[in-house]
């Protein structure tokens, strides 16, 4: 079974969707692919997302207020990540980039064995449905510009800066 609920955040309400395995969803309500993302989730599961709580949300809804107020950098939560075989893997990827830093889409292309796989894992990127968590936002062009974020470069850029605000770290957005 599937439940499905909702979280105010300092970038808008976020909808959390989670399994018996784990959060399987936490979006932006707004995201302009987020029933996309949902419907995925629920063919491949079997079943559709249904209003309720969880056990996992509680543990979610404290650790995103920690995250969000800089005590938390790294989150300890159970996952079900529903995506292809490639699609997950280049989730795994994306939760190895430390807290405040980033990675190019080549980077993480070369890190998974391909190269030329940019556009894939781009791609892979955009269908990710655990936002924040699944750190998708630490992904930047090569040249260190802001590229492609479900959430709106507005939100990839707080994100960033939130990062680097309570990490200790100074200095300007790059590839570190």
């Amino acid at each position: 079974m599937l439940y499905l609920s909702s979280i105010k955040t300092p970038l808008g309400i976020m909808r959390m969707g989670a399994s018996d395995e784990g959060i399987c969803l936490f979006d932006f309500e707004y995201r302009r692919s987020i029933d996309t993302i949902m419907n995925r989730i629920e063919k491949h599961m079997g079943c559709s997302f249904t209003p309720g709580e969880h056990p996992h949300f509680e543990k979610l809804k404290r650790q995103a207020g920690e995250y969000f107020t800089g005590e938390l950098k790294d989150f300890d939560l159970p996952l079900h990540l529903v995506g292809s075989p490639f699609q997950v893997s280049v989730w795994k990827l994306l939760m190895q980039i430390p807290y405040a830093e980033t990675r190019s889409y080549k980077k993480q292309s070369i890190m998974l064995g391909n190269e030329k796989a940019i556009r894939a894992v781009a791609g892979a990127n955009g269908e990710n449905g655990i936002a924040i968590i699944v750190p998708c936002h630490r992904v930047i062009g090569e040249n260190g510009s802001l590229v492609g974020y479900g959430g709106g470069l507005p939100k990839k850029q707080w994100l960033l800066d939130h990062e680097r605000k309570h990490s200790g770290k100074t200095g300007q957005l790059g590839l570190f």
